[in-house]
């Protein structure tokens, strides 16, 4: 799978990623010290995507070069643990930013922080042996490609770090606000269409993707599902302009408008586009990319965001 843009969502490097409105408001639990149950849990092994991973103590000096991964350690309470993040880990606020990259992590400048837990979204130039040779434990924690993958990956991060407990007690907050969430969805017959992009060259999702999946809790069908080679480029293919018209979406959902600038004006003055039934009914759905591009506690504001898009438009 070829990453497109580091402004592509995270599962979209799974095929195509870098990586809901803010009002929304993401559900981050306070960093939090560990109980003395916690403290006794370690040494541990915790099953990753690279496999069994042994942490002797509980870690006191973390560095995540994944936002997806930042955000879900403040969610659990490890925050106070954290010492460094990468350059896009722009949330919450009060993580660690530096100029370290994850797409160009640099072994020197990372090894100098004196970690001893650093967490990946995926072992970009061998980076995780390169680690290994200075003792230092990492977890490779890949874009998801369902919400189980989500649920996975807190459990290892609640064990990795002392905090079991918190982790399992978002997942149960995660379930309960997308139940919710589907729940308060109007479910047409049948199913409302959309276009989803995630770029200006109209890369777009199936429904098989992690998004896909995501919005067909609110009863959505993406048109890229009967796309040529859409099953080959993982479920993540790039339409034409033509193909889109013709297929006529009832949304369209925007996860480019802060890399590329896009809104529904800019839709509207595309070549063709004011006839599409969204553009002419305003069923034009703007994303925030960092939250689109990112698989952890905030995934319900992004399912809620376009929730309240089709409840409006079922109403006018």
């Amino acid at each position: 799978m070829r990453v497109l843009s580091r402004r592509l969502p995270a599962f979209a490097a799974a095929a195509a990623l870098a990586t809901a409105c803010a009002a929304c408001g993401g559900s981050q639990a306070p960093s939090s010290t560990a109980s003395p149950a916690a403290a006794s849990s370690f040494p541990a092994t915790v099953t990753a995507a690279n496999g069994a991973v042994h942490i002797g103590s509980r870690p006191a000096a973390i560095i995540s070069l994944s936002p997806t991964a930042t955000e879900m350690l403040y969610a659990i309470g490890a925050g106070s643990q954290v010492k460094a993040v990468d350059n896009d880990s722009d949330y919450p606020p009060q993580a660690p930013m530096t100029k370290l990259s994850g797409f160009q992590p640099n072994v020197e400048a990372i090894v100098a922080y004196k970690p001893d837990l650093v967490l990946v979204s995926a072992d970009t130039g061998g980076l995780i042996k390169r680690l290994a040779a200075f003792k230092i434990p990492v977890l490779e924690l890949p874009a998801a490609a369902k919400l189980s993958d989500v649920y996975a990956q807190f459990d290892e991060l609640g064990r990795a770090t002392g905090h079991l407990a918190q982790a399992e007690q978002e997942n149960t907050r995660l379930r309960s606000q997308l139940t919710q969430v589907a729940a308060a969805a109007p479910h047409h017959a049948p199913p409302l269409t959309y276009y989803y992009e995630l770029d200006q060259t109209y890369y777009s999702v199936t429904s098989a993707t992690f998004v896909g999946q995501l919005l067909h809790l609110l009863g959505m069908k993406s048109i890229a599902d009967t796309a040529k080679g859409a099953a080959a480029a993982g479920g993540y293919p790039q339409l034409s302009a033509e193909y889109i018209i013709k297929a006529n979406p009832d949304y369209i959902i925007l996860a480019d408008t802060i890399c590329c600038r896009q809104s529904a004006a800019t839709v509207a003055k595309r070549p063709g586009w004011p006839g599409l039934t969204a553009v002419k009914d305003g069923h034009i759905v703007a994303l925030n990319d960092d939250i689109a591009s990112r698989w952890g506690p905030r995934v319900t504001n992004l399912l809620r965001t376009v929730e309240t898009a089709i409840g409006k438009g079922s109403s006018t």
